[in-house]
């Protein structure tokens, strides 16, 4: 399923694409598209807040910190997805900041998830709107096989309860910083994978990262919009003891 958008709409998304921000009245917005998607795009999930303070140490997480690439077959609630979509990409700032570091503070990562086995959630693909903090389904259908077919036969994705697909729109850095913009993308998702490592860790769930995909099989499982470009994967779900 996808989102057709009025002209206004389109208009909203050529100004994302360019990295323009707008101010308004919540402050300042950089991503006018998000506005564009609460207005026409049916059945929108409003996640639990997140949580804010919690009793896990940073040094214990990142001690902790692991990829791990067996998963156990229980689901991860809409909780903990909250909580990773938020630690991904939340905003923390009444200016539109967010959990990771962005250059110029233009936010070119948009974040989706491919879920299959969260309590609450329908098997589908998800883009994870920062500003409401809000899911939008993209696709009706459990696509963790074909994602990890399309991680070259990855075959140990499928048993992730959700796989975190980081994109980026490139020209809203680019369009300010050249080429070298691209090299700040590529900066700014680790960033904000790392933060889901040591979320994930915080919650006591296993995760890993995966780079090696080919890019088109993935824009096309997970539906991305034409301007956006798949730059890593995050498979999370619960330890296998």
């Amino acid at each position: 399923m996808r989102f057709l958008l009025y002209p206004g709409a389109r208009l909203a998304a050529f100004w994302v694409a360019c990295g323009v921000a707008v101010p308004c009245a919540g402050g300042r917005l950089p991503d006018l598209l998000e506005q564009a998607h609460m207005t026409l795009a049916p059945g929108a999930i409003e996640l639990p807040a997140p949580r804010l303070t919690g009793d896990y140490p940073l040094e214990h997480a990142l001690r902790e910190r692991r990829s791990t690439r067996e998963f156990s077959k229980e689901a991860l609630t809409l909780e903990e997805v909250s909580q990773l979509a938020w630690a991904a990409q939340g905003i923390t700032h009444g200016d539109g900041f967010r959990t990771a570091p962005s250059a110029g503070a233009l936010y070119p990562l948009e974040l989706y998830l491919a879920a299959g086995n969260v309590t609450g959630l329908d098997p589908g693909i998800y883009k994870y709107l920062p500003h409401s903090h809000r899911l939008v389904p993209v696709a009706r259908e459990d696509r963790r096989n074909q994602l990890a077919s399309a991680a070259l036969g990855q075959s140990w994705m499928r048993d992730a309860a959700v796989v975190l697909v980081f994109a980026a729109m490139e020209t809203r850095t680019t369009r300010k910083y050249g080429q070298r913009g691209v090299r700040y993308i590529h900066i700014e998702v680790g960033h904000a994978s790392q933060n889901v490592f040591l979320q994930a860790v915080a919650l006591g769930l296993a995760a890993a990262v995966v780079g090696a995909f080919n890019d088109s099989s993935v824009a096309r499982v997970m539906s991305l919009e034409k301007e956006e470009h798949a730059l890593y994967l995050m498979p999370v779900g619960r330890k296998r003891e």
